[in-house]
């Protein structure tokens, strides 16, 4: 079965940049009757928006910063004003502001915690009620990390917080099965998204040649594209992987619990 997503209305947080925006376009392109995107940038978010509407799908873009305790419910509201339903939700958005155990404060894990454990819950349970209502099920897909296996020390923060969000796919996919809502996850690998680059590059001093280096420590001699990621992302958002539910699939050339 072809991985499609025909008629279908989805809702992607993080869709201005990076892997949301790169879910986002493949869902267009799989057919999605319609797309909300939301993000904290306006003008990109209005930019992506006209150019998926190019696409074919209806879509909008609603700025919205999830750290916001009420911006997941403003959001699903948004959805169901605009469309009616909510048949795909996608948790994309995220912050990997970096942090160990022997620097992290609580205001960093406040500030991690709060969008991405948070707001995915949240967002999880307003359109969860959303799909229950209509009684149509649905499909939610959370992009974790392989961090959430353990994680690198200055990644101690970000980590625990796909952790968290590692046991709460689990957990709705457990609740909510025989509501015919499926929940699963990506463990992303290295993606060299935008937002990497400029960490990589700046933030962390590493300069422009950092990519390099960084595809050729790799098996595959280069990092995970953010492409495959959305790739997999439809396939789990499509009734190709049905009755698939509770996965959180390694997206990644290294294999857990392999030596290196």
């Amino acid at each position: 079965m072809e991985a499609r997503l025909d008629g279908k209305v989805a809702l992607v947080t993080g869709a201005t940049q990076g892997v949301g925006a790169a879910i986002a376009e493949a869902a267009a392109v799989a057919g999605a009757a319609g797309l909300l995107l939301t993000g904290r940038d306006a003008a990109r978010g209005a930019a992506m928006a006209a150019r998926l509407r190019g696409l074919g799908p209806e879509t909008h873009f609603l700025p919205a910063d999830l750290a916001a305790p009420d911006a997941p419910a403003r959001v699903v509201v948004e959805c169901l004003d605009r469309f009616g339903r909510i048949d795909l939700l996608v948790n994309a958005a995220g912050l990997t502001d970096r942090a160990t155990f022997l620097d992290a404060d609580v205001e960093v894990w406040t500030k991690l915690f709060d969008v991405n454990a948070r707001a995915p819950f949240f967002l999880m349970q307003a359109a969860i009620r959303a799909m229950r209502e209509r009684g149509h099920g649905g499909t939610i897909l959370n992009i974790l990390s392989m961090n959430a296996h353990c994680g690198t020390p200055e990644l101690a923060v970000y980590s625990a917080t796909k952790g968290a969000l590692a046991t709460l796919t689990r957990n709705a996919a457990n609740a909510h099965r025989h509501d015919r809502i499926r929940v699963n996850g990506i463990n992303m690998g290295w993606v060299p998204t935008d937002g990497e680059k400029t960490m990589q590059a700046d933030t962390l001093g590493l300069g422009a040649d950092w990519l390099d280096k960084a595809n050729a420590s790799q098996p595959f001699g280069r990092l995970v594209a953010v492409e495959e990621v959305a790739n997999l992302a439809v396939f789990l958002l499509s009734d190709a992987s049905g009755p698939m539910t509770g996965a959180l699939v390694d997206q990644e050339q290294w294999v857990v619990g392999a030596a290196r």
